[in-house]
């Protein structure tokens, strides 16, 4: 799922009917039991090492201030005296007094294929001062991202070619096209990754929690994971309950068996039709800044003729309807990003190009980082659970949803293809679930509206893990709000890290404040955007 996961719950998709799922055995209960000796064996053997914290390597582009090292795990748990990988690591050290220090804070943000190595970097935002004073800020790139024995799937500078289609209605041939690309895609995964394909998983990213936590000299685990770290999150909570310190889980991805990947990833294609609306009635709003319409059907008219303009004439010659669709799907995600994008909409229609090919023409110094990112995200999603496997399946799914919600769902089609015709065996999702006492109370934190992980996805993990708390943000759609906007919602994750405080069940706080139209000259920094689960 983009970042990494897609989610969402429509009673409506229930006519979308799922068959030719592919079910691969994980191994059976020889090959669980013999990782999770595995995983014993390593995390003592990483606690006895520990890590060796210093300068952080020139290429993380980090301050002096956070220090960096690596601790090495199993590439595969079923044989810890095996091929070992090297995973990077990075931490802030606590910035309080000694009587108030509580131990290492990990993070994770997402994905699949997201690093975390800058998070030490938020101690110095005031959101997160209160919690640095406690905690060393510890960051991490997962296994195979970044690196930690990286992953590639295709020559970077072939994944961000540009200018792109994107058609709202693919025709039969340009489907076809995309299928041959899907199998090329997947194939050079198992090309260039042999047999370690296999083992980027959900579950040994869990195991490699666990394997960090002994190596930081952590009794019991503090970790915070957005989006996709919800996931192999909850998968470290059902597997480790007792090693379980504090857990956060914000935006929350449906942990439901049935809903890993396939179901998952549709029903965040239909969210996003939501918030995409939502963008469209703010922009509508403020039509005296941005000229775009004064309804939402308007401004979807002005986005659609922007569109058909950059299909006959790419702007800048690298900004077609593809990278004018992914850049504003960022929209959907963040609203942070609602004042530059309907900027550079207007001033496009204007005649400056400018702002539209600043924000969306891709970069070549960043190919590297995201193709290792999206083959980081497909590898894991591939290897995690059943697929599809008859392009008829997929045809006739997404063909009815884009009937509903087409902004998102062709292209959010393709980018999981690769998964109809993956060459390394599936397995079997993990039941997300716990008893109650079991686990100490974990936070989860959700905005309502989310698109990317549907609020249907917060619920469950909800009532799937006992003694859990829910901080819902009402009425609005942004995608990870801790730490964010949020007053009220920083001032629960607060209580929580720091002393332990929780709610008694559920507890609710309203949206933060709309973002106010800006000229582009004016603008605020954009947040940063995960790696889309």
């Amino acid at each position: 799922m983009r970042a990494v996961a897609k989610y969402g719950a429509v009673t409506s998709l229930g006519s979308l009917v799922l068959s030719a799922l592919v079910v691969a055995p994980a191994g059976g209960a020889t090959t669980a039991s013999a990782a999770s000796h595995g995983t014993a064996v390593a995390a003592a053997r990483a606690a006895a090492a520990g890590i060796a914290f210093g300068r952080c390597p020139e290429a993380e582009m980090l301050p002096d201030s956070i220090q960096c090292g690596t601790v090495k795990v199993p590439l595969d748990y079923a044989q810890p005296a095996g091929r070992q990988i090297e995973l990077t690591v990075s931490r802030g050290k606590a910035t309080g007094k000694p009587a108030e220090y509580q131990g290492a804070f990990i993070y994770n943000p997402g994905g699949p294929g997201a690093s975390s190595m800058y998070f030490p970097m938020a101690a110095a935002l005031p959101e997160w001062k209160g919690i640095a004073r406690a905690y060393d800020i510890v960051g991490y790139s997962p296994r195979g991202v970044g690196r930690s024995a990286p992953l590639s799937c295709i020559a970077p500078a072939d994944f961000l070619k540009a200018p792109t289609p994107a058609p709202v209605q693919p025709s039969p041939s340009y489907k076809q096209e995309r299928i041959a690309q899907a199998k090329a895609y997947a194939q050079g995964c198992a090309r260039n990754a042999g047999q370690a394909l296999r083992h980027y998983t959900s579950l040994n990213n869990a195991r490699d929690l666990e394997v960090l936590r002994a190596a930081l000299g952590e009794q019991k685990l503090t970790f915070m994971g957005a989006s996709y770290g919800t996931y192999f999150g909850a998968l470290y909570a059902t597997l480790f309950p007792s090693h379980v310190r504090r857990m956060v889980f914000d935006s929350a991805v449906n942990p439901a068996t049935e809903q890993i990947w396939y179901r998952n990833n549709l029903d965040q294609s239909f969210a996003f039709e939501s918030r995409w609306a939502d963008f469209r009635a703010w922009v509508a709003k403020h039509d005296k800044t941005y000229h775009l319409g004064a309804t939402p059907e308007a401004v979807a008219r002005s986005y659609e003729r922007v569109r058909a303009r950059l299909a006959e004439k790419p702007a800048g010659g690298k900004v077609g309807p593809g990278e004018l669709h992914a850049a504003f799907l960022a929209v959907g995600y963040y609203d942070g990003y609602w004042t530059r994008r309907a900027g550079a909409l207007s001033e496009y229609l204007k005649g400056n190009a400018k702002p539209l090919i600043d924000q969306a023409a891709p970069e070549a110094a960043e190919a590297r980082e995201a193709e290792n990112g999206q083959a980081v995200y497909t590898a894991v999603e591939c290897n995690d659970a059943p697929w599809p496997t008859d392009w008829k399946v997929w045809d006739r799914d997404n063909s009815a949803l884009a009937r509903k919600a087409p902004f998102e769902t062709w292209d959010n089609a393709w980018m999981n293809l690769p998964c109809a015709f993956w060459p390394a065996p599936r397995q079997q999702p993990l039941e997300v679930h716990t008893q109650r006492g079991a686990l100490p109370p974990v936070l989860i934190l959700a905005a309502q509206r989310d698109a990317a992980t549907p609020y249907k996805g917060a619920l469950e993990l909800a009532r799937r893990l006992k003694g859990s708390v829910l901080i819902t943000e009402e009425k609005a759609g942004t995608h990870g709000i801790g730490g964010g906007d949020n007053k009220c919602v920083n001032g629960y994750l607060e209580d929580y890290l720091l002393h332990g405080k929780t709610p008694v069940r559920r507890a609710s706080c309203a949206p933060h404040p709309e973002p106010d139209p800006v000229s582009l000259d004016r603008r605020a920094a954009s947040p940063r955007l995960p790696h889309a689960v």
